[in-house]
Parts: C-alpha cells; sequence; structure tokens
C-alpha cells in the first residue's frame, strides 16, 4: 500500500517541479517514511479537526494548476507559499478551536447559562 500511495502522489509533485530527480527521491522518501509517518499522522488528525477541509484546499489548488500551466506558470515558491499557507492557517484554526473547546466557552446557544 505504501507504493500505491506513493505513485499517487506523482502528479502532486509534477505540480510542484518537472525535474525528474526530485520526483524519483521525494517518491523513494515517501515510501520509506510513510508507514512510520502514518501512526504519528493519526495521532494528530485528532487535534487537528480542520485538516481535512485544508487538505481538500490544496488538492483543488494543485488541480487547478496542474492545467492552468499551461497558460500561466506558477513558480515553485508561489505554490510552495500557497500550500504552506493553507496548511498553517488549517493547523492554527484547529489549534484554537481546541483552545474554545477547552476553556468552557459554550459552543452554540443551547449550551449558555441562562
Amino acid at each position: 500500500s505504501d507504493v500505491a500511495f506513493a505513485i499517487d502522489s506523482i502528479p502532486a509533485i509534477f505540480a510542484i517541479t518537472t525535474d525528474a530527480y526530485l520526483v524519483y527521491t521525494s517518491n523513494i522518501f515517501a515510501i520509506l517514511g510513510l508507514r512510520s509517518l502514518y501512526f504519528v499522522l493519526t495521532q494528530l488528525m485528532e487535534k487537528l479537526r480542520y485538516m481535512y477541509l485544508g487538505l481538500a484546499v490544496v488538492l483543488a489548488f494543485v488541480g487547478a494548476k496542474i492545467p492552468l500551466s499551461h497558460w500561466y506558470h506558477i513558480s515553485t515558491g508561489t505554490s510552495l507559499l500557497v500550500i504552506g499557507s493553507i496548511l498553517g492557517i488549517t493547523v492554527v484554526v484547529s489549534w484554537l478551536a481546541g483552545l474554545r473547546d477547552t476553556s468552557g466557552i459554550p459552543m452554540s446557544g443551547k449550551d449558555a447559562a441562562p
């Protein structure tokens, strides 16, 4: 299954670069590190409740960038900045939501005191 995930990531890598060396080495590292990272990410996903939305936005960006690259070039730095910003915002919003849950602030009107 690790190989399937590594092969599945090839289009995402091509959205960032067309350098064959980077594509091959990133897939090798993905195969080597994916299994051990999976257990860490499983624990983190419980805390990062909005990560699914952030990843959906990243996939939409990459999905739009690939066909648009024929007409408009988006640099590697810009792509990494957009992806990093999306993931960073997702982590911060998830962290703030977790703080709100543990602080005792009511989440809805029915929980509020009369």
